[in-house]
């Protein structure tokens, strides 16, 4: 086998605030690379918008994530000064704090390594929509 380094970039348009399933990007970019086993690194490349691995099964995990994040930090906190953009622009910022700008997956068998009911999203952070992106990143042994 023979090591391999590779990346790329993909782009997630956003209807606003939610979760935006990214698992089958980022399976066709594994697959397409030859790679069987190693890790996958992706990285949002945003400050308010961030990643997340999260039940992709039910729906209602990812409504309960969304309230959870409102109830946590709202966008009606008093003493916040950076709404420069809104009022949901500080909040997006410590929303995105709170969570990961990035995610690593271990590949096995040129698979990700995800549980069962385990998919990756995109975390939009801000009401309006957004054109995300994320860089991609996977390292590890090719195929003969």
């Amino acid at each position: 086998m023979s090591f391999a380094a590779l990346s790329t970039e993909i782009s997630v348009p956003t209807r606003g605030k939610g979760t935006y399933e990214i698992t089958d990007a980022l399976r066709e970019f594994v697959a397409s690379s030859g790679i069987v086993t190693g890790q996958l690194t992706a990285f949002v490349r945003h400050t308010s918008a961030s990643l997340v691995i999260m039940e992709n099964a039910d729906p209602e995990a990812r409504t309960d994530l969304h309230s959870f994040f409102d109830h946590l930090v709202p966008e009606s906190l008093p003493f916040l000064v950076h709404t420069y953009e809104g009022p949901d622009d500080s909040p997006s910022h410590l929303r995105m704090a709170l969570t990961r700008t990035s995610e690593v997956i271990p590949l096995v068998d040129g698979r990700l390594a995800l549980g069962t009911w385990q998919g990756v999203f995109l975390f939009e952070h801000r009401r309006a929509p957004h054109l995300r992106h994320i860089t991609l990143s996977l390292l590890g042994e090719k195929r003969p």
